[in-house]
């Protein structure tokens, strides 16, 4: 009966607080009515049927529950290493805090990496280290049916939409992209009145549920488009077919969430259910898609319009690359996301099990192009946890033209890795709709911060740069990576993440590298569904 211990002891010390406070004073009133409601918790804990733990120990049991409830706390501040990644390490973090804050991010004593552990990589240097003055570093969008190519740098802000983030997160993000010079993907809760407050260039992107371009009846609205992407800040499309979150998932905005500034955004009504399907409504083959591309691209006037996926099935992407080889029509760009993104909140399973990684969907995609005979008319972006100047040459050695990041971003403007992001209780006001929790993140200071983490990491991009001996990072190949694959052994990206020869997949001669020309077979320009 110990169990009952506590309970028993808070139901006595009511009492005698009680007596005591007729008897003596009515100071005792205090604990009195401390011990009372203990008591009277204790009583509705050992009647309730929902958790067996407080039925059994009543009082005590709710000690559980708080700790349970400040487990990610204890464990990010006083348990965890420098290194754990879960899923940013303290590392990472600190050095994304003070290259937005203009801190010192060197490192005295030497590296903490585990340098000879499985999985470790780095960057070959060069006896010939070059000198670069200027970091702007840029890539140009833009292919051959394209009249209004956008010259993009070679960092910017990833999907996140209104309404999962604050109104002044998205206003710090975008002003501190017009201060920076880069890019804001808008994500596909559209362009909010937040978005053109800060004036910075916006990707438009436009996901199945169509907002912003969005008929009563949930579907595609080409002149609501026509509207929306001809907004001077939009300066490119990009058609969301899946995300690395939450691969082949739909999602809902409950109509309690939809607030009237969301409701403009969007182009949704109040009082609904907000929702966005899983699978896109405007196509449902490859050609269909590719189509559709050619269709945004000329409602929107030539501005470069793009597709952005984590790889699932491989088959799949490649029809839709004969499906580009078959109408003519190719996409400006290609966002492939990895698995490991994750701003938006999504079940258990498709957060750890669904989706290819972003580097192997990276390489695949940047080897089906060049297989193709593509890779000169489409550039490829890559987005997946990467917030240092090593993560960007690494991106761009394997096959990207340029890189995106949200949480890198979302830690510039202040995020401290609470993970309540789908509670609308974040704590720094970054990802809420909490206007009392939001005023604390100011508009002003957090701009400035995220334009100088963009700085202050194409710095240290352009010194890695030089470092390895060459002009521009976009001179980086695999050869430039080495890869730990074991305490004695390590391997040159080159034989790891090949480039696959240009053309192989249309000659019929040709090896077939890693199974890429079976698959290759088994796609179809005019269906998803395999051949055969």
């Amino acid at each position: 009966m110990t169990r009952f211990a506590t309970f028993a002891g808070v139901t006595v010390l009511s009492l005698v607080s009680f007596v005591l406070t007729l008897a003596w004073s009515w100071w005792f009133a205090l604990p009195f009515a401390l011990f009372a409601v203990l008591t009277i918790m204790g009583v509705y804990d050992v009647t309730q049927t929902s958790h067996s733990i407080l039925r059994n120990y009543p009082v005590l049991g709710h000690m559980r529950f708080f700790f349970e409830g400040i487990r990610p706390e204890i464990r990010q501040y006083l348990i965890e290493s420098d290194q754990d990644e879960e899923p940013f390490s303290r590392d990472d973090r600190s050095l994304v805090y003070q290259r937005a804050k203009g801190q010192e991010d060197a490192r005295p004593f030497g590296t903490r990496q585990r340098v000879y552990d499985a999985g470790y990589s780095w960057v070959t240097h060069s006896v010939q280290p070059v000198h670069i003055e200027d970091f702007d570093f840029r890539t140009t969008v833009g292919g051959p049916q394209c009249s209004k190519p956008y010259s993009a740098s070679l960092y910017n802000i990833s999907a996140m939409s209104f309404g999962s983030l604050s109104a002044n997160a998205i206003q710090a993000l975008n002003t501190g992209a017009r201060k920076g010079g880069f890019a804001h993907d808008t994500g596909e809760g559209s362009v909010s009145r937040y978005h053109k407050a800060g004036g910075g260039d916006l990707i438009y992107q436009l996901a199945s549920g169509y907002f912003g371009s969005r008929a009563p009846d949930g579907s595609f609205d080409p002149e609501k488009f026509r509207e929306t992407a001809s907004l001077d800040q939009i300066k490119m499309i990009e058609l969301k077919l899946s995300q690395g979150a939450k691969p082949g998932h739909g999602g809902l905005l409950p109509a309690s969430k939809i607030s009237p500034e969301i409701a403009e955004a969007r182009g949704v009504p109040m009082g609904k259910d907000c929702v966005s399907p899983a699978a896109h409504s405007a196509f449902s083959t490859p050609i269909e898609v590719m189509e559709f591309l050619g269709k945004l691209r000329e409602l929107s006037g030539g501005k470069p319009v793009g597709f952005k996926l984590c790889i699932g099935h491989r088959r799949e992407f490649m029809c839709m690359v004969k499906a580009m080889i078959e109408t003519g029509i190719t996409p400006d760009f290609i966002v492939v996301d990895g698995t490991e993104g994750g701003t938006g909140a999504a079940p258990v399973e498709f957060s750890n099990h669904v989706g290819m990684p972003m580097i192997e969907g990276l390489t695949f995609v940047h080897n089906t192009l060049r297989g193709a005979n593509l890779r000169d008319h489409v550039k490829i972006g890559a987005a997946g946890k990467i917030v240092s100047a090593f993560d960007i040459a690494r991106a761009l050695a394997l096959g990207a033209d340029w890189c995106n990041s949200a949480r890198g971003f979302m830690f510039a403007v202040g995020c401290i890795q609470a993970q309540a992001c789908h509670t609308n209780h974040c704590p720094v006001g970054v990802a809420t709709q909490d206007k009392i929790r939001m005023r604390a993140l100011d508009v002003t200071q957090k701009s400035e911060r995220v334009a100088r983490f963009h700085r202050n990491t194409m710095e240290a991009l352009g010194e890695m740069t030089g470092a390895a001996g060459l002009h521009h990072p976009s001179d980086f190949l695999p050869y430039h990576l080495m890869l730990r694959q074991g305490d004695q052994s390590m391997a040159e990206g080159s034989d790891v993440y090949a480039y696959l020869p240009e053309g192989f997949l249309l000659d019929d001669g040709a090896e077939d590298y890693h199974g890429h020309k079976s698959r290759w077979g088994r796609a179809r320009a005019e269906t998803f569904a395999r051949a055969g």
